[in-house]
């Protein structure tokens, strides 16, 4: 093969070689633009079905509510519910100090009510009996979700008894301790309703709205579980003892026997 052959079929090699980078990169192109378009589909579909879900979730929130309106009535039959409630909820327990326990004794029921079209907000209502602490009968916090999807709340004034805010008790108490113990000791649970700081971080809004509310009772019968539990561990450890016992006594019988046996051999 001469040397200008050599060259044409270099250059044909490298021709065909670019032509072909075109094409692939043709292709890709194109390929990418159907690939968005699909991905339109799959958007369009997703608003869709997040809009049958909504309307599904707007039939059975109407269709629960006679039973929770039910359930209200039942645990209103039970002394201390919703405090013993809150106290065992590992989340809520770790907001409740002392004396937010004694005012939570004076709470009779609880309502969690989403707004009819669901994705707007919901409110949560706090029933008391009259207390030492404050002349609500009824205490409020709402979240409000606008359109484009910015929390903000409103809530219930407490009116405080004369000496009985535990909000600035809370505040006051933090302040004298410093800033270690400020960590340590969590404001108080009323200060929930007074704090409009962050909507959107408002977890312990969400935890009664999702976690709570739905099933209260698997949380007022934790310590009955775990008494339970406790029972049935101390019934194994009363067998082992048993256990233990009858072979302690077997095995002195078995000692007793062997005296036994020397003595008739030493008669012998």
């Amino acid at each position: 093969m001469s040397a200008s052959a050599a060259k044409v079929s270099k250059k044909e090699l490298n021709s065909n070689h670019d032509g072909g980078d075109e094409t692939s990169e043709k292709e890709q192109q194109e390929a990418i633009e159907h690939i968005d378009e699909v991905q339109n589909e799959i958007d369009r579909l997703n608003e869709q079905a997040s809009e049958e879900i909504l309307k599904v979730e707007q039939k059975y929130n109407k269709l629960r509510q006679p039973f929770f309106q039910k359930r209200s009535e039942l645990i209103a039959k039970i002394p201390n519910f919703w405090v013993t409630t809150f106290v065992n909820h590992p989340q809520v327990s770790a907001l409740l100090g002392e004396e937010d326990e004694e005012a939570l004794h004076y709470l009779t029921r609880v309502e969690v009510t989403e707004f009819e079209d669901i994705k707007s907000g919901y409110r949560i209502d706090f029933y008391f009996d009259e207390n030492m602490y404050f002349e609500n009968k009824v205490l409020s916090k709402e979240i409000h979700l606008n359109e484009s999807g910015d929390p903000t709340s409103k809530s219930t004034e407490i009116k405080w008894k004369p000496g009985k805010d535990l909000t600035s008790r809370s505040s006051q108490t933090q302040s004298k301790a410093g800033k270690k113990r400020q960590h340590e000791e969590p404001e108080s649970f009323f200060t929930w309703f007074t704090d409009h700081s962050d909507s959107g971080a408002d977890e312990l809004g969400e935890v009664i709205k999702d976690d709570i509310w739905p099933n209260p009772l698997q949380y007022y019968l934790v310590p009955d579980m775990e008494d339970e539990e406790g029972e049935d561990e101390e019934e194994d450890e009363e067998g082992l003892d048993d256990i233990d016992e009858e072979g302690e006594d077997d095995g002195e019988e078995e000692e007793e026997d062997d005296d036994g046996e020397d003595d008739d051999g030493e008669d012998d």
